[in-house]
């Protein structure tokens, strides 16, 4: 067999599930990502979401694990890898080393045990396991008389330290070399708090998202406005607007946007009326774990981008504003669900989750999905078989919802706004791609729906024709 190979685990047929292994030889091997399978994608192939857990993969060989970011669908299998026998170390970003043992704390809580004890021991040994590796620095993996490999980790401007992967191998006997680069989820272009990502120099074989390789964002300022409007609207209706958000890097990003609204409201500019309604609007962040989350976000400012680190030149507080409210306890929780359903003040509420399969989200929908003061606001990708696409789906015909195996109708206004996905676009990967020096010979396109990955791969081929370039690109049906 040739080597470099490359196995597939999941995020093939679908948007979650990624896990990729780098066959550098016939002993040694690269993991990269293990992610949580959702939605129908967790229960695929006729199998449960119990059975998409398992690690169906054997693990001989396995030199590390390489997570290019702390997302559940790229990182949630990883207690069941350990569980499972693996014993090499887990390679990722410095601010990703932060915020990993956060979410793998969560993880094991709920698919092992919220034994405390038992809860402190797996901490301890995901803590030993991860080697912090800092940005745009080669860290040596393998290095024989055989086989020598080296990885360096660059921005992918997804959420908080994600990071694409340059993986370069070189084969002394036959004096041969390859780059594979893994782009992990690629952000979009002007994320709040990130720097954007920049193409590597070149790649023989590119592993490459497609979440939302079939379209476009708005930019910015047009996502801002409609951001602005949405809250203006409720404001109107003395409605509350309902944001399902995932903890990490949606809620940071969002927090930042609305400070920067609410800001501009006080000001009376961009259209702002300086009055006391918006002055008083609250901000509430009902979820323990996107607090935790953001409080590790502000004490990685260094990581934080040129415009976001201006801000705090300025004094400003961006993830800690003064109208920002936090709801820790279940019956806080409770408390703010029931007032805020049957009061008339409009208050803005980010909870989790962002594709409101479960968490606090389904309280507040539950609540007020009947009722038409109301909005719910998607600002991101919506898994199939979620309550989240069911939402979409349904609500411009007054249909309803399943949630927690009873239907509740759809009433309330519901928006999405797709440049707060933190993917990028079909512009931002083809430009990815086409800002290599080199352009990759073979290209993968994992991590999307069918719709998204053929159109990606279409206009590739057409941006590959038009500069006299081939390429070899591969859909996850051909992997």
């Amino acid at each position: 067999m040739p080597y470099p190979q490359i196995l597939h685990h999941g995020a093939t047929d679908g948007v979650t599930g990624s896990c990729h292994q780098l066959l550098m030889d016939a002993r040694h091997s690269l993991l990269i990502d293990c992610g949580l399978f959702q939605g129908e994608e967790a229960s695929a192939d006729g199998r449960s979401g119990a059975d998409r857990l398992a690690i169906e993969f054997p693990l001989d060989g396995i030199q590390a694990l390489l997570a290019t970011h702390v997302h559940i669908d790229h990182v949630g299998r990883i207690p069941y890898l350990l569980a499972a026998g693996f014993q090499g170390p887990i390679l990722c970003s410095e601010p990703s080393a932060r915020l990993l043992p956060i979410v793998l704390e969560d993880a094991f809580k709920l698919g092992f045990s919220r034994d405390q004890r038992q809860v402190e021991r797996y901490l301890s040994l995901i803590e030993q396991r991860i080697i912090a590796v800092p940005y745009d620095t080669w860290f040596t993996l393998q290095d024989t008389e055989h086989l020598q490999c080296r990885l360096r980790l660059q921005r992918a401007g997804h959420i908080l330290g994600s990071a694409y992967a340059e993986i370069d191998l070189h084969y002394p006997a036959s004096e041969e070399s390859k780059r594979i680069v893994f782009s992990g989820d690629l952000g979009a272009s002007h994320t709040p708090l990130l720097r954007p990502p920049e193409s590597p120099e070149r790649a023989d074989t590119l592993i490459l998202e497609s979440t939302y390789g079939d379209r476009l964002h708005e930019d910015r300022q047009r996502r801002r406005e409609r951001l602005r409007r949405v809250i203006e609207r409720a404001l109107e209706d003395k409605g509350t607007v309902l944001i399902p958000a995932f903890s990490i890097g949606r809620t940071q990003e969002l927090l930042y946007e609305l400070e920067g609204i609410l800001h501009e409201q006080r000001a009376g500019g961009a259209g702002g009326k300086g009055d006391n309604i918006w002055a008083n609007l609250p901000i509430i962040l009902d979820s323990p774990l996107a607090s935790r989350f953001t409080r590790v976000y502000r004490e990685l400012q260094p990581f934080w981008n040129d415009e976001a680190q201006q801000l705090l030149e300025e004094g400003r507080k961006p993830l800690g504003f003064e109208q920002l409210l936090t709801v820790d306890s279940h019956q806080e929780h409770l408390a703010m669900v029931r007032h805020l359903a049957d009061s008339a003040r409009p208050a803005v509420v980010i909870a989790g989750n962002g594709m409101c399969s479960n968490g606090r989200i389904i309280n507040y929908l539950k609540a007020m999905l009947g009722d038409n003061r109301h909005n719910v606001l998607f600002v991101g990708y919506q898994a199939r078989g979620t309550p989240g696409h069911a939402i979409q789906l349904h609500s411009p015909n007054g249909g309803y919802v399943s949630l927690d195996g009873e239907r509740y109708t759809i009433r309330a206004g519901v928006d999405s706004i797709g440049g707060y996905s933190a993917h990028a676009d079909q512009e931002g990967l083809v430009g990815f791609v086409t800002g290599m020096r080199e352009w990759p010979g073979e290209i993968r396109l994992v991590h999307g729906d069918n719709p998204a990955r053929t159109a990606l791969a279409q206009r590739l081929r057409e941006r590959y024709a038009c500069e006299g370039h081939q390429a070899k690109i591969i859909l996850p049906g051909q992997l």
